[in-house]
């Protein structure tokens, strides 16, 4: 009987580019209902074409997506580009963002593992919160995560608050200042992570690179 190999191994035997894996975790809780979530969709949207549209960042930006609103849900596992695609999210429930947190750390864990095991080099993970709301379940363990990730470079930790976050908790959770969005401007948002990611993409995995700062005058983002 002939031995399956693992799809993992035959994606990377096609492309041994090295990764830059993402998490998005993003609220879909009942108080993102209406324009926020249809505005998130638009944003994501084109997050997936200008990826797409980048020959290296479409090789070697991987994207998972994580939703919670009344439940945690993998909405789609770690993919570039050609494999990705752009849901349409609905919004509903409550907001159990220290769970969704840790799933997100499991998920980036697994897929280390998975890189390591093929021989695939790696940048440094990214998890890309965006929250209207307050956690409604325990998050506390989710905020000590955080720090020990950041504190040993397993991964960076963003985190964006909607009109209505509680941007208190969320100075508690992450290491980084949180952003506040301006207004709904998710497109503009997914634009600076695109860009952010195409120009990871093209550095060496050790380097350090740059962000531009989106809280400049006309930016998408405050703090």
């Amino acid at each position: 009987m002939s031995e399956q190999v693992p799809f993992d191994a035959v994606t990377f035997a096609e492309n041994p580019d090295p990764r830059c894996p993402c998490v998005l975790l993003l609220d879909t809780s009942g108080s993102m209902g209406g324009a926020p979530i249809d505005e998130l969709n638009a944003g994501l949207a084109q997050y997936h074409e200008e990826l797409s549209a980048d020959g290296i960042a479409s090789k070697r930006v991987e994207v998972a997506i994580v939703t919670f609103g009344g439940q945690v849900r993998i909405v789609s596992d770690f993919a570039t580009a050609p494999g990705f695609v752009s849901p349409s999210l609905e919004a509903g429930g409550e907001t159990p963002m220290g769970q969704a947190i840790l799933s997100a750390t499991e998920m980036l864990q697994k897929r280390k593992e998975a890189y390591r095991k093929n021989g695939i080099l790696f940048y440094r993970p990214w998890i890309f919160l965006i929250t209207d709301g307050r956690p409604t379940d325990a998050w506390q363990a989710s905020a000590e995560k955080v720090k020990q990730g950041e504190a040993t470079k397993a991964f960076s930790f963003f985190a964006v608050g909607v009109e209505g976050a509680d941007m208190g908790i969320l100075k508690q959770i992450s290491v980084r200042e949180p952003l506040r969005l301006n207004g709904l401007r998710f497109r503009d948002l997914f634009k600076w992570l695109s860009n952010s990611q195409q120009a990871v993409s093209r550095s060496r995995t050790n380097d350090e690179v740059p962000l531009s700062n989106p809280t400049v005058p006309g930016g998408w983002a405050s703090v």
